[in-house]
C-alpha cells in the first residue's frame, strides 16, 4: 500500500553557499504531520511558497525507495517523502494524492536533479547515486491537505 512517510516545510533555505561549508541548521518543526497545499502556490508555511521563481516546482516528492536506509527529507530537502509509487516515471503526468482529507492534483513538470549538497549531507557517492532518482518537481493544481500515513494514488497523463 503506498504511503506517505515524511513530510517537510521548511521556512529557511539549509543550502546556501558552498558544500563544504555544511548545510545551516534546521529550523525546529520543519518535518510535520501534514502539509497544507495552494493551487499553484505550493505549500503553506515553505521557502518556495509563492516564490515566482519556483511556482513550476513548488512541490518535491521523492520516493523512500530511492534511499539508503535511515536517510530522510532533512537530509534531500524534498517535501513528500513517498513509498510505494515510482514517483521517477511520472514526468508529464498528473499525480493524485488522497490522504483522507480529499484529493491533491499535483502537475509533475519535471525531475527534481540532485545536487553536490547530497554528498554531504547523506554521504560521498549520493550526487551521482541519485541521479534519475531525485524525486519530481511538480505544480499543485488545486487546495488540499496531506498527511503522513497511507495514500490513495491515481496517475493519469497531463492534458496540458
Amino acid at each position: 500500500m503506498p504511503e506517505i512517510v515524511e513530510l517537510l516545510a521548511s521556512p529557511v533555505h539549509r543550502f546556501e553557499g558552498r558544500p563544504s561549508d555544511g548545510p545551516a541548521p534546521a529550523p525546529a518543526g520543519e518535518l510535520t504531520g501534514e502539509i497544507h497545499i495552494r493551487a499553484g502556490l505550493g505549500i503553506v508555511g515553505d521557502r518556495y511558497f509563492n516564490h515566482p521563481a519556483h511556482r513550476d516546482a513548488s512541490v518535491t516528492v521523492i520516493a523512500r525507495e530511492s534511499l539508503t536506509p535511515g536517510v530522510g527529507l532533512a537530509q534531500v530537502r524534498r517535501n513528500i517523502l513517498v513509498t510505494g509509487i515510482a514517483v521517477d516515471d511520472l514526468v508529464g503526468s498528473v499525480l493524485t494524492l488522497d490522504s483522507g482529507d480529499g484529493p491533491v492534483r499535483l502537475r509533475v513538470r519535471r525531475p527534481a536533479n540532485p545536487c553536490a549538497w547530497m554528498d554531504v549531507t547523506i554521504g560521498p557517492g549520493a550526487w551521482r547515486a541519485l541521479r534519475r532518482r531525485g524525486g519530481i518537481r511538480c505544480v499543485p493544481l488545486n487546495d488540499g491537505v496531506l498527511r503522513v500515513g497511507p495514500v490513495d494514488v491515481s496517475v493519469r497523463p497531463d492534458p496540458a
